[in-house]
């Protein structure tokens, strides 16, 4: 399976006594499942005590490259890693330009450079299955997940085969998506969700214009430095390398039907529909229906496969085949991520209209 067979020099040993052997590549990691039943995500774990995994990885970038491909996750397993620091090396050694959260839609902490906690919502809040960034004109091709910390119960982070999922989505439901679009309208200010600062990382209106300009985001500046944007945005998209096409869209997260009864019931008596801290549309304007969004919802939940954690464990998912979410946990947990190669939609540029 890999790549490159060629004998190479690789540090093995304890970290005090370590030293430079030569080794073939496929001696040292081992590739399998996590059941047999799934081949999806493929599991690498060391074969040799002590491995240099930012150096293997390094080495076998088009190995991991190609079965990130085919399996669109894989999960690295007793490799050692242990921090930001020494995951934010495993991360570049495959990806040396990881990239910044900007547009954001959860509130994050950068713990190291462009390494980040995971989405910091309650912990008893379930985090549907979703492509980072499906609400963007760009979003990045590769996630990494760290666990430093596993929870004490629960907390896993299922992640979905799009290209099942695709599948299972009844095609009425497809086709009254694909003939209208999907539009995001998020209303910055209202003291119910992120502010537009930290959602855009400035405190410059004319940052925040340009970068709308620049990415097809109809804004509107309103009173009290307020902030509403619009973006109709892609249903589905063809990964560029494989050809597949999945299901890439925010609707089911974005929606007022994703929050519990309470919350959307105390909303939407102080907010319009278009009025509210974020929320999704087709791209004509009319409402979605609830009903459509919870089997969106419901689809994802079924196509997912869960693992638990297990401390210093490293997860890489190809951002367009693979889906992620997070279960409820309780008990402390930290999870890491990095996102890497930025990816621009060719296919759907769709210029907004000039605000008024």
């Amino acid at each position: 399976m890999f790549t490159d067979r060629e004998n190479k020099k690789f540090f093995v040993g304890s970290p005090s006594g370590r030293k430079k052997v030569t080794i073939n590549a496929s001696e040292m990691v081992g590739t399998g499942y996590l059941t047999p039943e799934s081949r999806f995500p493929l599991l690498l774990e060391p074969k040799v005590d002590n491995l240099d995994f930012p150096a293997w990885i390094a080495s076998q970038r088009e190995f991991i490259n190609k079965e990130l491909r085919v399996h669109g996750a894989i999960l690295f397993r007793s490799f050692g890693v242990k921090g930001a620091a020494a995951f934010q090396s495993c991360a570049v050694s495959l990806s040396p330009e990881l990239l910044n959260y900007t547009e954001r839609a959860a509130p994050r902490q950068e713990v190291h450079d462009r390494v980040y906690t995971s989405t910091e919502y309650p912990s008893d809040q379930y985090i549907p299955l979703h492509h980072e960034m499906s609400y963007s004109h760009t979003w990045p091709m590769k996630l990494w997940f760290h666990c430093e910390q596993p929870a004490k119960e629960g907390g896993c982070t299922p992640i979905a085969d799009d290209r099942k999922v695709v599948r299972l989505i009844d095609e009425r439901i497809r086709d009254g998506f694909l003939k209208k679009g999907v539009m995001y309208v998020r209303n910055f200010g209202e003291g119910a969700d992120m502010p537009w600062q930290e959602v855009f990382q400035t405190e410059d209106r004319k940052v925040v214009e340009k970068y709308c300009e620049e990415t097809h985001i109809e804004f509107e500046w309103r009173s009290n430095n307020r902030l509403r944007t619009r973006q109709i945005r892609q249903v589905m998209v063809k990964h560029p390398e494989t050809g597949d096409e999945v299901w890439f869209n925010h609707a089911h997260l974005f929606h007022i039907s994703n929050l519990e009864q309470n919350v959307r019931e105390a909303l939407l008596k102080e907010f319009r529909d278009d009025e509210l801290p974020r929320n999704a549309f087709y791209g004509d304007g009319s409402r979605i229906p609830d009903a459509i969004l919870e089997t969106i919802r419901h689809t994802y939940s079924n196509a997912a496969v869960r693992f638990s954690w297990h401390e210093g464990d490293l997860l890489l998912v190809d951002n367009i085949l693979a889906s992620h979410g997070r279960d409820p946990f309780s008990g402390e947990r930290r999870t890491l991520v990095a996102m890497a190669e930025m990816y621009t939609n060719p296919d759907f540029v769709l210029p907004a209209p000039h605000p008024a």
